[in-house]
């Protein structure tokens, strides 16, 4: 009756099911077996092709069952080898069987006395007197593999070795650590974090490894392995001034081919945003604008020094840096329109009167890259990118659309990065936004001047006849309305 009672009982875990049936009438022998779930039959099924060349859903099916029973056949090969193991060769008093979601079984004898060593839970639940035989169910699974390697690490002398062997990297010792700790193996937990401490990861391995750490709260060496990953509390205190000697070192660099390509690393990890992600560190406003403001004091240092009308023998360096200093401010204005942070500059751009005059004395060759800003910022407005008041937008125009006029022929054939339709886009949509008086102003004058110069003028043709219309074919005046809103209290009848 005992060995009945035995029979009927259960033991249930959150993580894992068990049954232990104590029995010392049953002996087993030290074999070794798995089975596959039973496979079901598919009824035949007749499709009808429309085109030859069209895969028909028996087609599919049957190559996701021929993928499914190689997915299988592969498993049960590494299940085998791992049978074939000599801890498991050599039999043993308890007898353990995996079974998977999938209903794919696995039978194995081991050793009670490994099993209630190495792990706190099996020695809880396999304590009793006497030669007795035990049978273990863990039903389930995850991943059967995964279980059954686990028996085989707790009869290794050389955990860490046996995990180096395996081959399979983070996403196998993950599933070995999560397996490990259900069954409170504290030695292969310990072994499974010590050995993720110490090999890289991917970036995807790395969320994944921080999710698992953080769900399964299992050991203080989890600290260790995810230092490589949490920020020191200093950090944030000095992330600006990080941030500040990298754009700073961008800036000044000496070798133009590495400084390209910090520009574009920069770049495009300060545009990696989470805009919800409140404890996402990033570059201020004030650190922009004030390499804005250092960027603007030098390249106005090199137009004076270029037209002071001395005759230089670094004369060739100096205009040199003219074109450095310029592209430095496009690629700052560039982070603060990608950061919504350009409003301000376009007001410090537009108060630049005496940087535009000295800019109008030096050869086009060398200072082009300078109206490239002021193209920047009117593709920004014309976009929406940069909302700043009509007072602000005229005054951009009245101080930097002449140079733009005179550079844009050499803005577009020196630069392949700089696109034609984009910029004079750009300009169309920053003049219509302005008053009608103002936009006549602007488009009488580019009138003109495209007249003269042709290609090496933008054309804005577009908001020349938007202009026109407005101005001559779909008037509006506004009128006042002298229509008075009248509104009557009453009580309600009760």
């Amino acid at each position: 009756m005992g060995g009945e009672s035995g029979l009927k009982s259960r033991e249930v875990s959150t993580m894992i099911k068990q049954g232990f049936i104590p029995d010392p009438t049953l002996s087993f022998s030290p074999s070794r077996t798995f089975s596959p779930p039973p496979s079901s039959t598919r009824p035949s099924q007749t499709l009808s092709q429309t085109h030859s060349h069209t895969q028909t859903l028996f087609d599919m099916m049957s190559e996701e069952h021929k993928f499914s029973d190689e997915k299988r056949r592969k498993a049960q090969d590494r299940l085998s080898k791992l049978l074939r193991e000599p801890a498991l060769r050599e039999g043993g008093d308890v007898r353990l069987t995996v079974v998977g979601r999938d209903g794919l079984r696995v039978s194995m004898e081991v050793r009670k006395s490994v099993l209630a060593d190495k792990s706190r839970f099996f020695a809880e639940k396999l304590r009793c007197d006497g030669a007795v035989s035990h049978s273990v169910e863990i039903s389930d699974c995850d991943d059967v593999e995964v279980y059954v390697e686990a028996v085989v690490l707790m009869h290794s002398e050389d955990l860490k070795g046996r995990l180096r062997s395996m081959g399979d990297g983070v996403p196998k010792v993950l599933s070995l650590l999560k397996v490990s700790a259900a069954i409170m193996f504290d030695l292969g937990v310990v072994s499974c974090l010590e050995y993720l401490e110490s090999i890289p990861w991917t970036e995807d391995e790395q969320e994944e490894v921080i999710s698992q750490l953080e769900h399964l709260q299992i050991h203080d060496s989890a600290t260790e392995v995810l230092h490589r990953v949490s920020s020191d509390p200093s950090t944030a205190d000095r992330a600006d001034d990080i941030f500040l000697n990298l754009i700073s070192g961008v800036l000044q660099a000496k070798d133009d081919k590495a400084r390209r390509e910090m520009k574009a690393l920069l770049s495009r990890l300060l545009k990696e945003n989470a805009p919800n992600d409140s404890s996402r560190l990033d570059v201020s406003k004030d650190t922009l604008y004030h390499l804005c403001h250092k960027c603007i004091s030098s390249l106005l240092l090199c137009l004076s020094e270029a037209t002071n009308g001395d005759e230089r023998p670094d004369r060739a360096v100096v205009m040199s840096d003219i074109t450095r200093e310029a592209d430095n401010i496009q690629w700052i204005v560039d982070i603060l329109i990608g950061k919504k942070m350009g409003e301000e500059f376009v007001e410090i751009w537009a108060e630049q009167k005496e940087l535009a005059t000295l800019h109008s004395k030096v050869p086009t060759v060398y200072r082009h890259e300078i109206s490239r800003i002021t193209a920047q910022l009117c593709i920004g407005i014309g976009r929406g990118h940069i909302l700043v008041p009509k007072e602000i937008r005229f005054s951009l125009l009245s101080t930097w659309l002449e140079a733009l006029y005179e550079d844009f022929g050499w803005m577009r054939r020196a630069s392949r990065t700089v696109d034609r339709k984009l910029v004079e886009d750009g300009l169309s949509q920053t003049i219509l936004t302005l008053p009608l008086l103002q936009q006549q102003t602007v488009l009488l004058n580019w009138f003109d001047r495209f007249l003269n110069k042709g290609d090496d003028c933008p054309n804005i043709q577009k908001a020349f006849e938007i202009w026109w219309r407005r101005a001559f074919i779909r008037q509006y005046s506004a009128e006042p309305d002298n229509s008075q809103l009248q509104i009557t209290l009453s009580d309600y009848p009760s």
